[in-house]
């Protein structure tokens, strides 16, 4: 790929983990789980999973970010740098968002074609934990298209270069 077309993807990752972290942190800030108790009753320890998984979310993004702007001010563009970088947000916020580590949500496979929401939580929740994965899914299932090559071209090139 093109200097070009990187540094434009690099760009919008930067915005697209901008307006994430914005929301995960504003989020974050505002919720306790005697809310989310209000608002759905549910396991204390469900919504402790899902609120670790949240915090590892946003501080994937915010590095992520970080990493973006240092790239973008550099007085040199490095494209080996932009695609290490790519790779790794693919990598730790796109999986991360879709499968988290902690399985405190899931990826409905068949969501593609049924036309609903992918994000699924393995018991009920509280509507503003289902409304904020919502809000998050279209932005991460776009970026996620956009990254997927780099998710397959990095790994082939590190693997060549062993």
């Amino acid at each position: 790929m093109s200097n070009t077309i990187v540094k434009t993807q690099i760009e919008d990752v930067s915005k697209f983990l901008t307006t994430t972290v914005v929301t995960l942190e504003s989020f974050l800030n505002g919720t306790t789980l005697e809310g989310l108790h209000q608002e759905q009753p549910a396991e204390e320890e469900y919504y402790k999973t899902i609120l670790s998984s949240l915090r590892k979310l946003a501080v994937y993004c915010e590095e992520g970010l970080d990493a973006c702007k240092v790239i973008l001010q550099a007085e040199v563009f490095s494209k080996p740098a932009a695609e290490k970088t790519l790779y790794r947000i693919y990598y730790q916020c796109i999986e991360e968002f879709f499968s988290p580590k902690n399985d405190a949500w899931y990826e409905d496979s068949r969501s593609a074609y049924t036309g609903k929401n992918a994000i699924k939580f393995r018991e009920p929740v509280a509507p503003v934990l289902s409304n904020l994965l919502i809000s998050l899914e279209s932005g991460f299932q776009g970026i996620r298209e956009e990254l997927e090559y780099y998710e397959t071209d990095y790994r082939t090139k590190m693997l060549q270069s062993r």
